[in-house]
Order: C-alpha cells, then sequence, then structure tokens
C-alpha cells in the first residue's frame, strides 16, 4: 500500500510552525507532519506531511491560500523492507576484541574476534551507536589490564549485548534488566542467538529494584548505557549495590555532559579510570573506593 509525502517551504519559523498546525487538521489526517529548518537557509522552513492516502489536493490548495505558500510538492513514497534495506547498510561494527554482526553477515567475521550477534530490527544496541561501541572498548580495554569480574550487572541492557560481551569472556554470574519488559525480551531472544542459554539472567526492573538484583549485589562490574540523567539518579544505588574496588562502565553521555556524572559519582566514592569520547558521546569507566 503506497503513503504519500506533501512538502513545501516558506519564510519564518513561527509561519512553518502555524502552516503545520493547520495541515495536522486537514482531512485525511496525515500520520505525521514535520518542520524543519533548510540547510543553508536559516530563515526557510520545510513542512511536510504524511498520508495513508493521497492528500486532497484542494485541502492542500486552500491552506496554500490562507498561509501565502508555495504550493505542497505531492510525491508517492514508494514501499521498503526497511530491515531489509539496515541489514545491508549496517556491516560489523569492531570494538577491540569484539565484534558486533547481524546473522547475514555471521560469514564475515574474523575467527580470532567474539562475535556478537544482534539483528538490525532490534535498532538499540546494535553496535553502531558511538555509546554502546564505546562501552564495549571500555570492557576491552580493562580485560587487556587484567580485569576480573565474577559478578556482573548490565541495566538498562536494550539488547543485552554488554552482558553478553562480559558472558563470552568470564567466568561467573550475569544479569540483564531493563526497565521496558519489549527490551527484556529482546534480550532474551539474543542471549539464545548468541548460544548463552542459562548463563545470563534477563529480568525487567528500573534501577536496581528487582529483588532479584538486590540478592545477588554486590557487583564486581556494572554496565549502564543509558543517559546522563538517569545515571546521576542511579548514583546512590550503583554505590549501594557494588562491592569494594567495583568498576563502572557508563555510557549514553554527552560530551558536555560528562563532568557532571563524574561529579556525582566522586560524591558516592568512585573516581575515574578512563574516559572515551567516540563522537558527541562519552563512556566513563569507574572504579569504587
Amino acid at each position: 500500500m503506497p503513503t504519500y509525502s506533501a512538502l513545501t517551504t516558506l519564510s519564518g519559523k513561527a509561519s512553518g510552525q502555524a502552516l503545520a498546525d493547520a495541515l495536522e487538521r486537514m482531512e485525511p489526517a496525515p500520520t505525521g507532519v514535520g518542520i524543519s529548518v533548510v540547510e543553508g537557509a536559516p530563515d526557510q522552513w520545510e513542512v511536510g506531511g504524511y498520508f495513508l492516502e493521497r492528500p486532497d489536493d484542494v485541502a492542500l490548495s486552500l491552506l496554500c491560500a490562507v498561509h501565502d505558500v508555495w504550493p505542497f510538492v505531492i510525491a508517492e513514497i514508494p514501499e521498503i523492507d526497511w530491515v531489509a534495506e539496515v541489514r545491508r547498510e549496517l556491516k560489523p561494527v569492531h570494538a577491540g576484541r569484539f565484534v558486533v554482526f547481524g546473522g547475514h553477515d555471521a560469514d564475515n567475521v574474523p575467527s580470532e574476534k567474539i562475535g556478537l550477534q544482534i539483528e538490525a530490527a532490534m535498532a538499540f544496541g546494535t553496535g553502531h551507536h558511538g555509546t554502546t561501541q564505546g562501552c564495549l572498548m571500555a570492557f576491552d580495554f580493562l580485560l587487556r589490564q587484567g580485569l576480573v569480574a565474577r559478578n556482573v550487572a548490565d541495566i538498562g541492557a536494550g539488547t543485552a549485548v554488554l552482558a553478553m560481551a562480559a558472558a563470552k569472556v568470564l567466568n561467573g554470574r550475569f544479569v540483564a534488566s531493563d526497565i521496558d519488559p519489549v527490551a527484556t525480551e529482546t534480550a532474551r531472544a539474543n542471549v539464545l542467538a548468541n548460544n548463552l542459554r542459562g548463563k545470563i539472567q534477563t529480568l525487567t526492573s528500573v534501577g536496581f529494584r528487582h529483588p532479584e538484583l538486590h540478592k545477588r549485589a554486590p557487583f564486581d562490574l556494572v554496565f549502564a548505557n543509558i543517559l546522563a540523567g538517569p545515571l546521576k539518579k542511579l548514583a546512590p544505588e550503583m554505590a549501594e549495590h557494588t562491592a569494594s574496588g567495583a568498576v563502572l562502565i557508563l555510557s549514553g553521555i554527552l560530551n558536555r555532559q560528562a563532568k557532571g556524572v563524574e561529579n556525582t559519582y566522586a560524591g558516592y566514592g568512585f573516581s575515574v579510570v578512563q574516559r572515551r569520547v567516540i563522537g558527541e558521546w562519552t563512556t566513563l569507566t569507574l572504579r569504587k573506593g
């Protein structure tokens, strides 16, 4: 079934927003409306709507007349298998000894690397984001420094790629938790796909609130690839649920936010071991005590 876009440009953000608001109220109603500045022309704004059926030309013409803008350009959007497209685009990601790959690339993983299979449909945590890659590289660095950890938690695990990386190279107990039950199911499927059945427990939990996380504490290695704000709020729980000498690998932190996260954790006895910057994201490795 085809979908359609209708796009036009005009001067001034306020005028663009007024047109976008009017576009949302037309019939048939668009499934989405967007407004964005035209690159290289800071006072020119593009307004667009997306429709499940061809939009009414008369209604669009009336909007243009009322708002004094150029006519909308209507285009049919071809049907695309986006998962297949993403699979073609996403190549294996190398992070130290680890390689994150989709099943379609299984034959391209070097034999000396540790493969972590994550499918393209499971977007967050495919390894292509600078935060996931930063965590894997920070973990690889610690392993080269002789890290030994036997009780590992991945908080806000998403696809559980970090818990799986740990389970493939360390001997111990591993748990991956996420606030989203859908993410927990994704994590569980990935654990099975990577032949780690029985090695990683998957839970739905806000922070460390699940009884099983209380029971397993104190942890000696914790991954938390979330966002700077939630990481700051988690600092007291991190301190409560980790052993002396424990290591944290934290990411989801914009470069400008890193110092604030560092300062918060310093107040709970954590010091910086390493800062790793990939693009606009910082990954922090901290040690307790």
